[in-house]
């Protein structure tokens, strides 16, 4: 029924999305148009966040007529510190989502208003803990662009049509919906433009299913964990699986994550603010990780639970950099991760910040597991030292914008045993048009395998880390869990007798035309 349900919703803000691109198609480029949905989504979110929050309060106080909308501007100044204090942010009654799209179609200078209410949530944190959290988070929602139009009444038209379609939207609570709706929003929008634009999606994006089993690997065996990290964020869905799954209150220290691309870092902060995380209680950094990662993440203490889907063999400095081989994160393994493919430097990355009694998941390029070189030593010292918990074969045509079948590997500091645990789920899947996914059955079948980390023919099979290092150090799953023979079994025996019966009774047959034609 969850499964369901969930593809209903998924249903109905899809063709909300489709709808508003309809309104807008030919003027507003799919690329941009992403951002415009995403922006005033995000500005609706948070003016009906604020305002509940004040309306709540007031109602519990016995004030139960209490609308904070149709409050004067002049009243709700006095409360701007209290409110900035707790939610990191304020807006007037006037500059609310559900007041600007009312009087929208009659403002002329609708674009500036526009303008003006983002300047001044931006502003309303400064000199507050919240304030780089809040700042930038507009700037890829231009209001005056000439893409809306080449006049400002053409613009404020498209704008009008945007707020409409986006105040339409059936997005309820967003913490109560069993979809993360900004979240399939973000991935919907990219599944229609990402390619027509000549980006690749699938390193911004993890499907909603793949983080909720990534997480579910992470905090297996715990109730609380002292925070999660993310090394490669993107918008911070997998980030935000752990906030659905284990309960804010139970990610003590809270959430951390870094990101290269400026606009995808700014839509991760946005996601931390739509799932109502406090921003004293997430960290997202903009910068290279594998280079520059964050000083503030650098210092503090290691985390309990890492989940990374990181880009899939991008380049990176590597050996070209003389320093980094002896950065405490790759100088364990004694090599650097090839210049042409930087994955295993993530996972070198994140071992070096995980606890000692943490987890780490992470998606993996499939090439890792068995290409030689740099990456066979980097796998032997992975292997040799017992950090490999588990690969698990993932189905392919999981994400969006490749077919490739891809991995996950589990890494952990506990280990009882010098094993390592091989899954193959390839078949764990459903198909939903031309993409495979995840269903809470498949999920929960490879979450069963990984705890009992037991042999089962065709699907799991606890390896000793001495024949991994007599298989030359090779993690592909294939290697030590055989596939089933699905083809029929022959009976020989039993075909020849068939054959035998045919042949004879060809003979009879040709014996009975001989006759007739002979009679004729």
């Amino acid at each position: 029924m969850a499964d369901i349900k969930k593809e209903q919703e998924r249903e109905e803000l899809h063709k909300a999305i489709w709808g508003i691109a309809d309104e807008l198609r030919g003027s507003v480029d799919g690329w941009d148009f992403k951002s415009y949905v995403l922006g005033i989504m995000f500005y609706r979110y948070i003016s009906e966040n604020l305002c509940n929050f004040i309306n709540d309060n007031e109602r519990n106080s016995g004030n139960k007529t209490f609308n904070y909308a149709e409050l004067d501007d002049k009243k709700a100044k006095a409360i701007k510190s209290d409110i900035v204090k707790i939610k990191g942010f304020f807006l007037l009654p006037s500059e609310l989502f559900e007041n600007v799209r009312k009087n929208a179609s009659s403002d002329e200078n609708l674009n500036m208003t526009l303008e003006q209410i983002f300047k001044n949530i931006e502003s309303s944190a400064k000199g507050t803990d919240t304030e780089k959290d809040i700042q930038g988070l507009f700037e890829d929602v231009d209001v005056n662009s000439n893409k809306l139009g080449n006049t400002v009444a053409n613009r404020n038209k498209k704008l009008v049509k945007l707020l409409d379609g986006i105040g339409d939207m059936k997005l309820g609570d967003y913490q109560d919906n069993t979809i993360d709706a900004f979240g399939d929003a973000y991935e919907y929008l990219m599944s229609m433009y990402a390619s027509n634009a000549g980006k690749s999606g699938g390193e911004f994006f993890t499907p909603q299913e793949v983080s909720e089993l990534l997480t579910k690997i992470a905090i297996v065996g715990k109730k609380e964990i002292n925070k999660i990290y993310d090394p490669a964020c993107g918008s911070g869905s997998l980030l935000l699986k752990a906030a659905k799954i284990l309960g804010k209150d139970k990610i003590r220290n809270g959430f951390f994550g870094q990101e290269i691309n400026l606009t995808t870092y700014n839509l991760c902060r946005i996601n931390m603010f739509l799932h109502d995380i406090d921003p004293r209680k997430f960290n997202i950094h903009n910068g290279d990780t594998l280079i520059e990662p964050s000083e503030e993440h650098r210092d503090a203490e290691p985390f309990e639970a890492i989940v990374s889907n990181p880009p899939y063999s991008i380049k990176w400095v590597g050996d070209d950099n003389p320093v980094l081989i002896n950065d405490e994160r790759f100088s364990p393994a004694g090599v650097l991760a090839p210049k042409s493919k930087a994955d295993m430097a993530f996972i070198m990355h994140s071992l070096y910040w995980l606890a000692a009694n943490g987890t780490a998941a992470i998606v993996c390029f499939p090439g890792i597991m068995y290409r030689s070189g740099a990456e066979k030593k980097i796998r032997q010292y992975l292997i040799d030292n017992n950090f490999i918990d588990c690969i698990i074969q993932l189905p392919d045509n999981l994400f969006f914008g490749t077919s490739i079948a891809t991995c996950i590997m589990v890494l952990s500091k506990s280990k009882k045993e010098n094993k390592t645990l091989f899954i193959d789920a390839s078949k764990e899947c459903v198909k939903v048009t031309n993409n495979n996914k995840l269903t809470e059955e498949n999920i929960n079948n490879i979450l069963e395998a990984y705890k009992k980390k037991e042999d089962k023919d065709y699907y799991s099979r606890l390896v000793s880390n001495k024949e991994i290092a007599e298989n030359d150090y090779n993690l592909s799953v294939s290697t030590y869990v055989e596939k089933e023979d699905t083809r029929e079994v022959i009976d020989i025996d039993k075909l020849n007798k068939e054959i035998e019966e045919i042949v004879k009774r060809e003979d009879e047959l040709r014996k009975e035309i001989d006759k007739i034609i002979k009679e004729l």
